[in-house]
């Protein structure tokens, strides 16, 4: 949520950085003249009410001395009645304020580059391991033998869509012996990796009500793409996000504590409604997904430094399995509502040949911490919002992905990331095995 305070004070500003966002000039401007009215409804109440009194007063001095008091009731009941009305009024016109300004997504960062979609990211860094173009999967022309990880993972028995399919729909899929094996192996050791830097491990419930949607910006906006509890005002979560950062809805926490980092393994569980005829194929984009996330709150000086090292943290994981990857800065038409600034990692996928999103890491500012009252006190004893920061780390069904194509060897087996062998066993490769 945007600071009305702001909004008021740095009118053209506001409508040239929301302008960056893909908001017209008459949507501020329609706010502005709502939030007005409310405005002139309050003060006119507290005229009232001031009326009120001062009859009310009179009422009980004329009935003490003995005296007619029906014309101080009567104007009593009249500012009643015009106070009653005007409560009304008001209520109406917060509730439109709120829904108006619900829907404004949060201002970019300054450096943030404008643009209206993908094409305006700036790649910020380029990272592959040292021995990366000695592999055949470095070359520009993709190898004959190297296939996708949907149909090596098929094949190897490990990765099972079509029962998916038959037992959920579409984008459902079983992990079959060391497909499952290999999807454990990961998220403990990101999970493993995040203790290290000081994230608090946690495990959140995954079904949400509506107002922990609301704080973290995908309600309104996104409802359509929830898995809703039919008959009730809960969500199954679409990131661990969304209970990480209303864990501390509505408090205010000892300044000396920030930054508090968090992390979390969960199911993930989105419609996809937007994105029919993308990735049918493979682990890219499912209705359910596991990710390793994870947040922060920081003191307003804090937070870009703090965003910095998550995505240094989301990195790591990327650097220690030996996966190429690229760092972009989106643009402001590219970016999630409730982000100010973010950086996407990609990692590279030999097959297609192609960059493809693993991680997202944001800084909101105070937008999620302004809708969920989260709040410390500064130097001064005065309350502050924080800053909220969350990030993938990472997603793991596309790590498995990223792996299986860039591990791939041309006898049809999968070497092991050296990381990940203590999670199973010492194991060094996946082999096919019969699939029942």
């Amino acid at each position: 949520m945007l600071d009305m305070k702001y909004l008021r004070k740095n009118v053209d500003e506001a409508k040239r950085r929301l302008g960056d966002r893909g908001v017209s000039a008459d949507q501020l401007d329609e706010l502005l003249a709502l939030d007005q009215s409310r405005r002139d409804a309050i003060q006119k109440v507290e005229g009232l009410k001031a009326e009120r009194n001062t009859a009310s007063d009179k009422i009980a001095y004329a009935k003490r001395n003995k005296e007619d008091a029906s014309v101080a009731i009567a104007a009593m009941q009249r500012v009643s009645a015009e106070i009653k009305e005007l409560d009304a009024q008001q209520a109406y016109l917060d509730e439109q304020v709120q829904n108006l300004s619900a829907h404004l997504p949060n201002l970019a960062a300054k450096e943030v580059p404008i643009g209206e979609d993908e094409t305006a990211n700036v790649e910020q860094r380029v990272w592959a391991p040292a021995d990366y173009q000695s592999r055949p999967h470095a070359v520009e022309k993709t190898p004959d033998w190297l296939q996708a990880h949907y149909d090596i993972g098929e094949t190897l028995g490990i990765l099972d869509f079509e029962r998916g399919a038959k037992v959920s729909g579409a984008r459902f899929l079983y992990y079959v012996g060391d497909g499952a094996r290999l999807e454990r192996a990961v998220y403990n050791f990101m999970l493993d990796e995040h203790r290290k830097e000081g994230y608090t491990e946690m495990i959140t419930p995954i079904v949400v009500n509506d107002s922990a949607m609301f704080g973290t910006g995908q309600y309104p906006k996104f409802q359509d793409d929830a898995y809703r509890v039919e008959g009730l005002t809960q969500t199954y979560i679409p990131t661990a996000e969304v209970p990480l950062t209303n864990y501390y809805s509505g408090e205010t926490l000892p300044a000396e504590e920030l930054p508090i980092k968090f992390t979390a393994l969960s199911p993930s569980f989105r419609k996809e409604a937007g994105a029919a005829g993308k990735d049918t194929r493979g682990l890219i984009r499912l209705h359910q997904f596991n990710k390793v996330e994870m947040v922060k709150f920081t003191k307003p000086e804090q937070s870009y430094t703090e965003l910095e090292a998550m995505t240094a943290n989301a990195e790591n994981l990327l650097q220690k399995l030996g996966l190429p990857y690229h760092v972009i800065m989106l643009s402001t038409g590219d970016m999630g509502f409730s982000a100010a600034k973010t950086y996407d990692v990609e990692v590279w996928m030999p097959q297609q040949n192609v960059y493809r999103e693993i991680s997202s890491v944001s800084n909101t500012e105070d937008f999620q911490a302004r809708r969920m009252h989260i709040t410390y006190r500064d130097d001064n004893d005065k309350l502050q919002l924080v800053h909220t920061l969350n990030g993938s780390g990472l997603a793991v069904g596309r790590t498995v992905a990223a792996i299986l194509e860039n591990y791939q060897n041309e006898d049809g087996t999968v070497t092991i990331p050296e990381v990940l062998r203590p999670y199973m066993g010492g194991q060094e490769q996946l082999r096919a095995t019969p699939h029942h």
